[in-house]
């Protein structure tokens, strides 16, 4: 069973903790690579290499021993000259170096970790996410995006990559399509799961792979990048960059949280995602299944997406594919 999932930052991890338990798995997570802040954005100055955050945290999630290695991977330095730098990151940046080129670099690192399954950059060339907003501003950087979005109180309109010609990886294009599914999401919308879909080639191997398809849709809105959308409003955005057809299946958390579990949300501005029947329609007219049930999890306050039940629907609507069973 060969599961693809498409992301970025720690949406996809908390995913992959979760699919790495299903049995026989070839896993293959393609990342994200627009990241240009803290550690990752220094390092991608410095060095002009891509940015290894969101790998390191895919790695460090699908490692044999990740409680073990989470200590030290995830580890930044307090002060000096290294301060903020996580020492992950600068293993990943160290072996890119030694042995030539950043996949060759993750691929080193992951047998260190034993890692289950694979990470590759959705690209290896230089990604410049930027944005404009519904009153006309251009945002470069994928750092400054959510902060022009909530300093002008402005909604993104559009996302696009500031240079053309920003190629898929050989290694992404054929993990698609040689996958028997296809997982988008979940993370943050603009900045984490749509930068994939700009890349040269992403379009054409989603509406060409017989994969089975699933986006799994947020459970809560991201101040700054999401303000004011609803459920339908994420899938319907990632059909701006994406053919009809691409998502076969969407995963919709209809677990409501209570006032207390969202009161660390709602006053930082953020708001629970519950698809009403008006949404659902909408999404169903996109062509997609609509599969819900209760995908959130609370783990010391903070709500994230239960893996264990995600990956228990992505293995079953995976095997029904593979059965010819949609």
């Amino acid at each position: 069973m060969k599961i693809t999932v498409i992301g970025g930052g720690t949406g996809l991890a908390v995913l992959l903790r979760g699919l790495k338990k299903i049995d026989e798995v070839e896993l293959t997570a393609v990342v994200s690579v627009a990241d240009d802040g803290g550690s990752s954005g220094i390092i991608r100055e410095d060095l002009g290499m891509l940015p290894p955050g969101d790998i390191r945290s895919c790695l460090l999630a699908l490692a044999e021993d990740e409680t073990g290695m989470r200590e030290i991977l995830a580890h930044r330095f307090s002060e000096g000259r290294l301060e903020g730098q996580s020492v992950g990151n600068i293993i990943l940046a160290a072996a890119a170096e030694i042995y030539g080129n950043f996949e060759r670099g993750i691929e080193r690192v992951s047998g260190f970790l034993q890692v289950k399954g694979r990470v590759v950059p959705v690209s290896e060339d230089r990604m410049v996410l930027c944005a404009e907003l519904e009153n006309g501003s251009i945002v470069i950087g994928e750092s400054q995006i959510p902060k022009v979005v909530a300093s002008e109180a402005s909604r993104i309109a559009d996302v696009f990559i500031e240079s053309e010609g920003v190629r898929m990886s050989e290694s992404a294009r054929r993990a698609v399509m040689d996958a028997d599914s296809v997982v988008i999401g979940p993370g943050s919308h603009y900045t984490s799961i749509i930068p994939n879909l700009l890349t040269t080639g992403m379009r054409d191997a989603l509406s060409s792979t017989r994969a089975t398809k699933i986006y799994i849709a947020n459970v809560m809105t991201q101040p700054g990048e999401t303000d004011g959308m609803d459920t339908a409003d994420h899938v319907e955005t990632i059909f701006n960059y994406i053919d009809e057809g691409s998502i076969g299946h969407a995963l919709l958390n209809d677990k409501k949280l209570a006032d207390d579990e969202l009161v660390k949300y709602t006053s930082g501005g953020a708001a629970q995602l519950i698809a009403d029947d008006d949404e659902k329609a909408r999404i169903r007219s996109r062509g997609v299944n609509i599969i819900e049930g209760g995908f959130i999890d609370i783990q010391r306050g903070y709500v994230k997406h239960d893996a264990d039940a995600v990956a228990y629907i992505v293995r079953t609507l995976t095997r029904n594919h593979m059965l010819g069973h949609e």
